[in-house]
């Protein structure tokens, strides 16, 4: 089964990508190129961002 859309947006991953400096690897080969290891760390910012969102609502 194909997925239909991600859990975090492209602009959220990519600003993201941005923050941990791997943002130009994304650019230039794009997703499949980026190391297991900072997808990773791009997946444990999105959770610590939407953690804080909602200890701030």
């Amino acid at each position: 089964m194909a997925r239909n859309r991600g859990i975090i947006s492209e602009r959220l991953k990519e600003e993201i990508a941005k923050e941990l400096g791997v943002y130009n690897t994304v650019a230039s080969e794009g997703w499949g190129s980026v190391t297991s290891r900072d997808c990773g760390n791009i997946v444990k910012k999105a959770i610590e961002m939407a953690e804080r969102n909602l200890e701030n609502r």
